[in-house]
Formats: structure tokens, C-alpha cells, sequence
């Protein structure tokens, strides 16, 4: 058959758009079972899978003698006629008329088989082939989108932030050190401190990109580079922030219900949970977490931060997040506004991910007073020279303001219901491992 014949090429994700019709479509063989005078041809093109059937007695010998050899991973284009099948998932399949093999995959070393997890990311530009994997992008992909889609609907501006600092957002050691020029500089930890300046410019603006912490840890939550979302709103208060927190991730989760069931279906995900979360999200107080950990049986003390197994009990609480505020100034960042009425505690907010999860959003309301930020300086021992230009901030025209960072692996993972935060980013950067 001529290929010229065909004039429809289409995605595997619009065929049904052409039921009945001659089409062509792009691919790689995912997979292939056979009973003898039929070859059953699974073909994956990006977009999704389609069964395509090649029968002996209606297509050309050179045309069966082709799907016989055919590897899994060969690059193929497939002809043929869209049919009806009510035993598909997808309700359709493809009866073929002809194929064109485009390459080969020899010794593809990915098999349909259980494959340990070094393996897996030692191959990551081969395992991000696979059904699980494409699931998981695509939902991380569409997690994007939601909370653009949101935040461009809601006033806000896009602004990017440098990713070379000459200073740590949070007064950490854990960054990584880069020589620029003559002076030393840092891969950005985060944009926040850029987003308070563009507030005051635009009044509510947000930044997505990547983000790097030098932290030698291993859990199951932390990426060495990962993606933060930062929104940042002039004029709002403690409370603007989380009632603007509870409507953004709300909207996200439920966009990504909207668009990527057949994916969570894929990854066995309850639906059910994702469903529940709707505002308005639990509330609880640092103090009285605190206690409650401590009637559970936990160590913890009042003044120390929660570590993961506490975050994961106090959340399992729920059915959705959960909002835990106003924890102690002295282990929140610098920046942070401290309460009025208490000033030993910030007016901040940690939002925890039910499920195990842990935190996946961090913010608070910001320091707008002059002279209580060069105090802090002081008491940080935060070097003039390179935060001038963020005091600044509050000598010209400073108002009240809050913000909050999103961590976009956390996110995905909590959604897709994913045992480590490694597959939800394309190409994860671990502790021990920057390859490929």
C-alpha cells in the first residue's frame, strides 16, 4: 500500500476521532504476542497505546514478513483501518494495511519484567517509556498547567528569578557554591526573595522553576534539584495566604482529575481521596500539634521543628491537608512576621499532604517593617553587602505581604500516590546519583 494513500496522520489520543477510517500513525512497538497466522502489535506513540492487528491473509507477505521481526522498541509507522472493539480499553483498535519499519532496537535492555531500582535509574532515558512513567509526566505536565492556569486566572504575573544568587534565600549552608568570575555565588535554593521586589511592582506575581538544596539526605521526600512554584501577594495577610492556598491547590487537584483519570487509573490511584480535597483544609496550631504528638508518643519538644514520621501522623489525622500555623521564629526563616499577639511565633503555615506525605507547601506573611528586619539581619549575622537590596524592600513603600513556595515533586507525588518523589521529575538528581 502506497503511504500516499493515507492522508490522515493522526495521535494514538485522536483516533477515535476517525472510526471507520484509514489512518496513519507514528510509533514504537511497545509490545507483540502472536498466533501464528495473527500478530498482535502494541504501538505506543506518546500520546497513548493502540492494539494493532496484522492478519496474513490481508495484508502483502512483506508486510507480515515485517511485523514478525519486529523488536520491542522498534521505531514504526503503522497504516491501516480504525476498527471497533469492545474488549479495548480504548473501544477501538487498528486492523493494519501496511507497516513501514522506521529502526530497530536491538537487545532493548528494559524487558517486561521486574527490574531493580538502580537498574531502572541507571536506564531513566529508557524507563521514561514506559506506561507507569509516561503517566506519571504527563500528570506532572498537567499539574503545571493547573496551577498556571490558576494563578494566570487570578491576577497573577509570571516572573522569573535569576538561578545564580549572590545569597542564600533562608540563611542555609546547604547550597551549592559556584564561581562567578570573580566572586562566589550560588545555585538558587529559591526565587522568594525576587518575588517580594515584583510584588511591590505588580502586586501579585509568581515564578515556576528549578531549585537546588546541598542536603545529604536520602528520604524518600527529597530531590538534590527540584521545581518550586512561589507566588507572592502585596497587601496580604497570614489568613489571605492560606484561604488563597486552599483555593489554588484545590483547583490543581481538581483539573488533574478533570484531565488525567485514565493516568491515575494507570498508577491505581483512590480517586476518592484526590476528590475530598476541597476547602476549606484542616487547621491546627504548632502548640497544639505539639501536644497532640506527644500524647501519641512522640519526643518532641516545644521549640523543636517536626521531622517526617511526625508531619505523616498529624496528617493522617485527615482527608485532605492540613494546615499546621504558627510555629516558633526560632526554627522559621528570618523573614517570617512574627505575631503580634505572641511574637515568640510566626505568623507561617506549613501544609501537610495527607497520606504520608509530609509538607508540600511552606509560606507565611513577611516582615514589612524596616527596622524589625535590620534587627534581623543583626541576630542572622546577615552580611549588608549582599542584602541590601532586600532591606530596600522596606524602606521604599513597604506594605504587608505574604507568599508561598510549592514543591512541584512533592506535589506530583502526593497526587499519583507515589512511593519516592524520584519519578515525579523526568530525570531525578540524587545524592549519589547525577547520571543519566
Amino acid at each position: 500500500m502506497n503511504p500516499a494513500e493515507y492522508p490522515i496522520t493522526t495521535t494514538i489520543a485522536q483516533v477515535h476521532n476517525y472510526m471507520d477510517q484509514n489512518i496513519r500513525i507514528q510509533g514504537w512497538l511497545y509490545s507483540k504476542r502472536s498466533s501464528g497466522k495473527i500478530h498482535f502489535l502494541q504501538i505506543r506513540d506518546g500520546s497513548g497505546s493502540i492494539q494493532c492487528v496484522v492478519v496474513r491473509s490481508e495484508v502483502p507477505p512483506e508486510v507480515f514478513a515485517v511485523s514478525e521481526v519486529l523488536s520491542q522498541e522498534s521505531a514504526v509507522i503503522v497504516e491501516g483501518l480504525v476498527r471497533r472493539d469492545t474488549r479495548s480499553s480504548l473501544g477501538y483498535e487498528l486492523s493494519v494495511q501496511n507497516l513501514i519499519h522506521v529502526s530497530t532496537a536491538p537487545d532493548y535492555p528494559i524487558t517486561h519484567k521486574e527490574h531493580g531500582i538502580d537498574f531502572l535509574l541507571d536506564h531513566r532515558h529508557l524507563w521514561i517509556r514506559t506506561p507507569r512513567q509516561r503517566a506519571i509526566l504527563k500528570i506532572r505536565a498537567e499539574v503545571l498547567r493547573a496551577m498556571s492556569d490558576y494563578l494566570d486566572g487570578n491576577g497573577f504575573t509570571r516572573v522569573d528569578p535569576p538561578i545564580l544568587t549572590p545569597t542564600a534565600a533562608e540563611g542555609t549552608t546547604e547550597l551549592f557554591h559556584i564561581q562567578y568570575f570573580d566572586q562566589e555565588a550560588y545555585l538558587t535554593q529559591s526565587g522568594q526573595m525576587y518575588m517580594e521586589a515584583a510584588a511591590m511592582a505588580m502586586g501579585k506575581v509568581y515564578s515556576m522553576g528549578p531549585t537546588f538544596r546541598a542536603e545529604r539526605s536520602k528520604t524518600r521526600r527529597h530531590l538534590i534539584e527540584f521545581w518550586m512554584i512561589e507566588p507572592e501577594m502585596a497587601y496580604f495577610t497570614h489568613e489571605d495566604n492560606l484561604k488563597l492556598q486552599e483555593s489554588f491547590l484545590s483547583a490543581v487537584v481538581q483539573q488533574v482529575l478533570n484531565h488525567c483519570q485514565p493516568e491515575l487509573e494507570l498508577l491505581g490511584r483512590d480517586l476518592t481521596r484526590l476528590r475530598a480535597v476541597q476547602p476549606p483544609f484542616p487547621r491546627m496550631s504548632y502548640d497544639d500539634a505539639v501536644v497532640w504528638l506527644q500524647n501519641q508518643g512522640h519526643e518532641i519538644q516545644w521549640g523543636e521543628d517536626f521531622g517526617a514520621p511526625d508531619e505523616s501522623e498529624l496528617a493522617n489525622q485527615f482527608d485532605r491537608p492540613v494546615f499546621i500555623e504558627r510555629y516558633p521564629t526560632k526554627v522559621k526563616a528570618f523573614y517570617m512576621q512574627p505575631d503580634p499577639k505572641r511574637p515568640e511565633v510566626a505568623l507561617c503555615a506549613d501544609l501537610l499532604a495527607p497520606e504520608g506525605y509530609g509538607e508540600i507547601v511552606g509560606g507565611s506573611e513577611r516582615i514589612h517593617d524596616y527596622t524589625l528586619m535590620k534587627e534581623r539581619f543583626i541576630e542572622h549575622k546577615l552580611p549588608n553587602e549582599d542584602y541590601a537590596w532586600y532591606l530596600d524592600l522596606r524602606k521604599y513603600g513597604s506594605v504587608p505581604h505574604s507568599g508561598f513556595g510549592i514543591g512541584l515533586e512533592r506535589t506530583v507525588a502526593w497526587i499519583c500516590g507515589l512511593e519516592h518523589v524520584r519519578e515525579a521529575a523526568a530525570f531525578p538528581r540524587l545524592l549519589y546519583r547525577l547520571y543519566p
